[in-house]
């Protein structure tokens, strides 16, 4: 009896295989006739049901058997048993390794063996990318540029049929938001050609050599793929110039990274048709290297839009809102004076969301001006507890700084003022000074002047001043340190400058100028601050019942606009074209120890 088998191995004796009934039992064995091979088998289920009749029978009949108990197993179970943890090691390694090699783009664990290919993005005519260039508003010179770029990869014969050669890089340069990348979005709408998409710090990992392997295979992928285009966003996270922040004196991967684009760049051909774009808003830090011609042969600086181009852009975005008749782009790009293209576009998001929080079924010119209001100086806070001490403070703070740039000539005029907190601010004043290419002392003394106004009126009308001009300080000590130090407006310090265009000296631990410079430097940028503060006390206490009235105007009210102004002061006589905002806010100060409020 085979007790793990469940089965039952019975062997005839001699005599019993002489009988009739057992002439046709043979051996069961899947050997031929083995002498050793039982007779019959017996499958069982229970082997004490088995037992049990086995028992029965043999006493029913008077027969002894032998009986013997045994445990069999078998070659192949053994065998198969054996090697089960081998094929199963041997499976899961195989399924890891199959997904570690084609997981590039799916996680961490298919980066391991393909961390050096290259991360960037392909758009091509299977692509579909929705952006093209009459989605980028405004932007006209920098749209040329760069649709001749594409035109080179189209009809490259045209250029290289007179011996020109195709550029081999452009470099979008300036300020956040003006649609740098917008414009590279266009270009891979529109180009009809392999665009490789992806970002400076996509070059960048923790393992030594990754970097330079991930360039060294974009290019690679560029090549077979040509005509082609490079889209390198934010390159100054990989392209800074080198040795600049090495002071320990280890290997630096990012220099080595560059290193390498340096070299593929350089090494382009006119018969690759590959050009490289990239985009920074610090063209100040890259590496001279990079910047030389032959590598980016074409700075396309894209500036914050004009008046122009700002109602352009609105056209773009007021295209998907619900807009009521009373909206005029005209009036909006005035009232948006520096703001980039991100900006309008968060401007009219915002309006939007106002209109929809007020339950209005259209957005109208009021939403706008509140979006204005909001993204400029913050969110409003109604709930805010001022005293009414506080208030009339600001108030006068506020109707100070409108007072004294009414008066002066070159100080900007005012757009509104309010003492309604946002942010940070207690109250506020928007003004829309001249765009100006060139700017003379007095105009910078004008906007000082205008700029203590707040504090000179707090002096002159409570003889007490608060640390509500924390901002006001602030960028008078940078307009007057920069008169000084950088323009070469001081008599005492002469025709000198301490600005560094390279940059080199935000790295440097040392002053280029001696401590008796330093004290010099000191004591005009202080001379210059206080005879401005002065020239404020002057003007406010001459037109004292003026600043008064206006203040009072401004308690009542809370947002006053030019025509109140026109109505206490009269016409302004000196007219000045606006293109720039200034938005001069009241600081709170938070200070912890004594936890007081503001009282301008």
């Amino acid at each position: 009896i085979v007790r793990n088998t469940g089965v039952a191995k019975i062997y005839l004796t001699k005599e019993a295989l002489e009988k009739e009934e057992h002439k046709n039992a043979k051996p069961t064995s899947i050997f031929s006739m083995s002498s050793t091979a039982p007779n019959y088998r017996y499958k069982f289920g229970s082997l004490e049901y088995f037992e049990g009749q086995l028992s029965k029978i043999t006493s029913e009949n008077d027969v002894h058997p032998e009986i013997a108990y045994s445990e069999e197993s078998s070659l192949l179970s053994d065998f198969l048993i054996g090697i089960l943890p081998f094929i199963l090691l041997i499976g899961v390694w195989i399924f890891i390794m199959r997904r570690m090699s084609s997981g590039a783009g799916g996680g961490a664990g298919g980066q391991i063996f393909n961390i050096g290919k290259s991360k960037a993005r392909l758009f091509d005519q299977n692509t579909d990318v929705k952006v093209s260039f009459k989605d980028v508003a405004g932007l006209e010179g920098a749209k040329e540029e760069i649709q001749e770029i594409v035109d080179f990869l189209k009809n490259p014969d045209k250029y290289t049929s007179l011996g020109g050669k195709i550029p081999k890089g452009a470099l979008l340069v300036g300020p956040p938001g003006t649609g740098k990348t917008l414009l590279a979005k266009a270009v891979a709408g529109e180009a009809k050609v392999p665009f490789f998409s992806l970002s400076g710090s996509d070059f960048v990992e923790m393992f030594v050599g990754v970097g330079a392997s991930r360039v060294r295979d974009l290019f690679k992928q560029a090549k077979e793929k040509s005509p082609a285009i490079i889209f390198i966003d934010e390159i100054d996270a990989i392209g800074r110039a080198r040795g600049k922040n090495n002071f320990s004196g280890s290997n630096d991967e990012r220099e080595n990274t560059l290193n390498q684009l340096l070299t593929e760049m350089d090494g382009f051909g006119t018969h690759t048709n590959v050009i490289v774009l990239a985009a920074t808003n610090r063209a100040d830090v890259l590496d001279s290297a990079l910047m030389r011609a032959g590598r980016f042969d074409r700075q396309i600086f894209v500036d914050l839009p004009d008046v122009r181009e700002r109602k352009e852009i609105f056209e773009v975005h007021l295209k998907p809102l619900k807009k009521s008749k009373d909206v005029d782009t005209d009036f909006l790009s005035k009232q948006t004076p520096g703001f980039s293209g991100a900006d309008i576009a968060n401007v009219c998001n915002e309006a939007a969301l106002i209109a929809a929080r007020k339950g209005k079924k259209e957005v109208d010119k009021q939403d706008f001006l509140d979006a204005v209001d909001r993204i400029i100086g913050g969110l409003e806070k109604k709930n805010k507890i001022i005293t009414p001490d506080e208030k009339r403070a600001i108030a006068f703070h506020e109707a100070g700084h409108a007072t004294v740039s009414w008066m002066l000539e070159h100080a900007a005029p005012l757009v509104k003022v309010t003492i309604v907190p946002r942010g940070r601010s207690l109250g506020a004043a928007w003004y829309l000074p001249e765009e100006r290419l060139i700017v003379r002392p007095e105009q910078m003394l004008d906007e000082m002047c205008a700029t203590m106004g707040g504090r000179a009126a707090e002096k002159v009308i409570f003889n007490k001043i608060s640390t509500g001009a924390l901002s006001d300080l602030e960028k008078v000590t940078k307009q007057a340190r920069a008169m000084v130090t950088i323009y070469g407006l001081s008599d005492k310090i002469g025709n000198l400058t301490y600005y560094d265009s390279s940059g080199q000296s935000e790295y440097g631990f040392t002053k280029p100028y001696s401590e008796e410079t330093a004290v010099i430097i000191d004591k005009e940028i202080s001379s210059l601050i206080e005879q401005q503060y002065q020239r404020a006390i002057k003007i406010l206490e001459d037109n004292k019942d003026k600043l008064t009235q206006l203040a009072e105007v401004l308690l009542e009210k809370e947002v006053i606009f030019k025509d109140n102004l026109e109505k206490i002061f009269g016409k302004r006589p000196f007219d000045v074209e606006s293109e720039t905002l200034i938005h001069t806010p009241v600081e709170e100060n938070l200070e912890a120890e004594s936890q007081e409020k503001d009282k301008e």
